[in-house]
């Protein structure tokens, strides 16, 4: 939330309200210090990529308007006569997923896996007018919100930079310490007196400061959910986060998609299908039209996604794929040689935390609350990038010491009482494991500030100091 200490060294050194946690408040302003300055580059791209993510479901629906809408007819055709359709224009590839036309003037998405020229983890979406069986055109797509080439370059470069998984570090490190960060900042804020904390009538660093904190303040609730929400997907927290999960059989569930009887009975096969058809289309036994029917006779409306059977012992699987609220999340399985549902998994029967980790991801990504919810993240990105900038602009205003803006003053911990400091450092190891590209960055800043302090004492100049090795 903040790259800059709130206050100058005179006012760090005088709390403002004792209590039993006040010998914190130097350390804490140390810590935020720190983090702040280093871990906000990381925090500044985050945002910026986030801001433009935030606006690309409306760019992307002015974008693609061919491909996506057409007008109104009267009747609709077979979904079987659709995924023909596509067939005939796209014969590459094999269909792995149909997901008919959710509303009226919309198309519908053939998806195929294995086309040529197409990312291996993308598909292929061919957009059929759903009144006409037209082919309207195709684009690449990936993921379950259906993100096509213009939101997956955006959303590629707020999650890993496009440098892959390396490239995913950024964007953990940032989520790691931002909540950090912002804590921080509240705790540095309200402990401070009240008339430290205006803005009006003041100026130079003290209105930066009241900037800084005010807006800090108003949003650092946001900032808390985006980190927490952030973690969950992300590569070394988020494995440990979906292990404690799994622990208290808080798993995200998924209907069981064998056929009774079949070689590969109790074995799921939720996901994606990947054998297909001879022809490599979509109909398999009673076909695509019948197993729709069977799924909307259970109660599933509109949007939904048809999955092709996985292989010979496996049947089709229908999904609702509404990630705005109410979310539509409900699903079936079908068997292909009957028709019949041999399988349903409702929503409402998702354990608690895999309902919370589904609604806060679409929360943060901008779906579950759709237009609102976009602008609610483009003002939070704003905000953060507004923070950064005061922040630095803090620390330049702080004077100058052997570098640019002095540091704050070392040896807080050695003031905070055992009784506050041995908790504090037990949860501090805690979560340091949990969320390693937290732990392992701030074992990295003590280390170095207790070299930098050793060496500063030895040369008798003990007082200030900084990982940076300003004094």
């Amino acid at each position: 939330m903040t790259t800059a200490p709130p206050a100058t060294p005179a006012e760090a050194s005088r709390p403002a309200a004792r209590g039993p946690f006040a010998p914190l408040r130097p350390l804490v302003l140390r810590l935020h210090f720190y983090a702040g300055l280093l871990v906000a580059p990381f925090l500044l791209v985050a945002a910026v990529t986030g801001l433009l993510y935030a606006g690309s479901f409306q760019a992307e629906r002015l974008v693609y308007d061919h491909e996506l809408t057409v007008p109104a007819g009267e009747r609709e055709l077979p979904v079987s006569a659709q995924v023909a359709a596509a067939r005939e224009a796209h014969p590459e590839g094999t269909v792995t997923a149909v997901r008919p036309s959710p509303e009226a003037g919309a198309t519908t998405r053939v998806l195929l896996s294995g086309v040529r020229g197409v990312d291996p983890g993308h598909s292929l979406a061919v957009f059929v007018d759903p009144y006409t069986g037209t082919v309207r055109g195709a684009l690449e797509q990936y993921g379950a919100t259906g993100a096509l080439p213009l939101r997956t370059w955006i959303d590629g470069l707020h999650r890993d930079l496009h440098l892959g998984e390396t490239g995913r570090l950024y964007s953990e490190l940032a989520a790691s310490w931002l909540w950090v960060i912002a804590g921080g900042g509240l705790v540095l804020w309200f402990s401070r007196r009240r008339a430290l904390r205006r803005v009006r009538g003041t100026s130079g660093r003290r209105r930066t400061l009241g900037l800084h904190g005010t807006v800090g303040v108003w949003t650092a609730a946001g900032f808390l959910f985006l980190s927490a929400t952030g973690l969950t997907w992300s590569a070394y927290a988020g494995a440990n986060i979906d292990e404690l999960r799994t622990s208290l059989g808080q798993a995200t569930p998924s209907v069981s998609a064998a056929v009774a009887g079949g070689e590969h009975a109790g074995h799921g096969h939720a996901g994606r299908g990947t054998a297909g058809s001879a022809d490599g289309s979509a109909e398999h036994g009673v076909g695509l039209d019948q197993v729709l029917a069977a799924a909307r006779a259970k109660g599933l409306g509109d949007p939904v996604e048809i999955v092709p059977p996985a292989d010979t012992d496996s049947a089709y699987v229908v999904r609702q794929i509404q990630r705005s609220w109410p979310e539509k999340q409900d699903s079936v399985a079908v068997d292909p040689a009957t028709g019949q549902v041999t399988d349903e998994l409702r929503f409402a029967d998702y354990p608690v935390l895999a309902k919370l980790t589904r609604w806060g991801i679409d929360l943060h990504t901008g779906s579950l609350f759709g237009l609102v919810n976009q602008i609610g993240l483009a003002l939070l990105a704003l905000a953060l990038v507004l923070l950064v900038l005061w922040g630095y602009r803090l620390w330049w205003q702080r004077g100058r010491g052997s570098a640019f803006g002095r540091p704050i003053p070392r040896g807080a911990w050695a003031d905070v009482p055992p009784y506050l400091l041995v908790p504090a450092l037990a949860a501090v190891a805690v979560l340091g494991w949990f969320v390693p590209l937290l732990g392992i960055p701030l074992a990295g800043f003590l280390a170095v500030d207790i070299v930098l302090g050793e060496i500063a004492h030895r040369r008798g100049r003990r007082g200030y100091g900084s990982v940076s090795g300003v004094k």
